[in-house]
């Protein structure tokens, strides 16, 4: 079947496949319960799914009393459909190609000769294409990058690009026959979290990232909270830290000036008296070593009174924590956990703390999620 030659679906043949994807292989009687369809509606809608190769009938499931014979839960198969995820730094294009259950089948990097929009676009499509070339074809291409994008793709503003006003999305569209969707990294990464991740079945969650910059990303009723407001950074200057340094846009003790990884090896560095990398900082606190665990203690306390603000206001049934910093959460977790109870009520729970991955192939394998839902849903 080749790439993009099944048409999203609708009605309840498209909520039969949606729940497949997310929750299969699922057995004909679950199916039809949670789409509240008669057997032989059931029988028509999955018919043309399964000749087309988007379903197959898997063995394994419990014996229907109906006909005495083990039953045979439908399953997406994965492999009908691939999909490009890329994740822009300002050093760099990060790529993924993924199934159609966001499996990472390989991951590529090129650099950025320059940030002319032309330039990087011409590398996200040579990576697609270069990842494209052991899958039979590709469904769609994801790119997500840091700022405040619209829903059509194009780039309002894009910061560590310094990009503005930039017709992204079209770009790419005329140099690949993907489907193309542009969406704010933070977004991105929260929605593949939600499909495909710790957030699968949580009904309500935050993401909180902190690395070049603070996201936050919302999920409320099983569904991503999105305004035209994603991608403006706000919660990267909520203050976390009355004494706390001030950030670039005169903002004392935010988010902002506190956790990215820029605050931190800036203010470890200016301690110590010579340059360092974030991990280095990381490890010389955990080491004891005092100006290092000084600031590290710092910033753990702010994130956990950031993550307080954040579940004083949502109540989350867990926060997840993500981003290329994330390990901050682990090497002061002490300070974290103080931090969250300074500003919680001394009765009120805290809510379970879900430490993502790193890597930025999340951030890519994002990137493909939106690509997929994309596809998927048929918007």
């Amino acid at each position: 079947m080749g790439a993009g030659a099944w048409q999203p679906l609708t009605g309840p043949s498209h909520q039969l496949a949606l729940e497949i994807l997310l929750d299969g292989p699922l057995s004909r009687a679950e199916l039809a319960r949670r789409v509240d369809l008669s057997a032989g509606s059931l029988t028509r809608l999955t018919k043309p799914m399964l000749e087309s190769g988007l379903l197959v009938e898997v063995s394994g499931g419990p014996t229907d009393p109906r006909v005495g014979r083990p039953s045979q839960p439908l399953d997406i198969v994965p492999a009908s459909h691939h999909f490009v995820g890329v994740k822009l730094t300002a050093d760099a294009a990060l790529g993924v190609v993924t199934t159609l259950r966001a499996e990472v089948i390989a991951t590529e990097e090129r650099p950025l000769p320059d940030h002319s929009p032309e330039v990087v676009a011409d590398v996200v499509v040579e990576l697609e294409r270069s990842l494209a070339a052991g899958v039979p074809g590709i469904t769609g291409l994801g790119v997500s990058l840091g700022g405040h994008i619209t829903s059509a793709g194009d780039v309002l503003r894009g910061d560590f690009l310094a990009w503005f006003d930039v017709p992204f999305r079209r770009l790419l569209a005329e140099r690949t026959d993907a489907q193309v969707v542009v969406s704010n990294d933070v977004t991105a990464v929260t929605e593949a979290i939600h499909w495909f991740g710790a957030g699968r079945g949580v009904s309500r969650f935050c993401l909180l990232t902190i690395g070049a910059g603070i996201g936050y990303g919302l999920v409320v009723h099983d569904k991503l909270v999105d305004t035209t407001d994603v991608g403006l950074g706000l919660v990267g200057h909520v203050q976390v830290d009355p004494d706390g340094p001030l950030c670039d846009r005169g903002h004392r003790g935010c988010a902002s000036a506190m956790l990215t990884t820029e605050a931190i090896t800036s203010q470890v560095g200016t301690a110590l008296g010579r340059r360092v990398e974030y991990d280095e900082c990381l490890d010389l606190a955990k080491d004891g070593v005092p100006e290092a665990r000084r600031v590290i203690s710092t910033a753990g306390h702010a994130l956990g009174r950031l993550i307080a603000a954040a579940t004083n206001f949502t109540m989350p049934e867990a926060v997840m924590l993500g981003g290329e910093g994330v390990r901050l959460a682990s090497v002061a977790h002490e300070q974290v956990l103080a931090g969250i109870r300074s500003d919680r009520h001394p009765e009120a729970a805290i809510p379970p703390l879900v430490l993502q991955d790193p890597t930025f192939a999340q951030w890519a394998r994002g990137a493909a999620v939106i690509a997929i839902q994309t596809f998927v849903l048929g918007r």
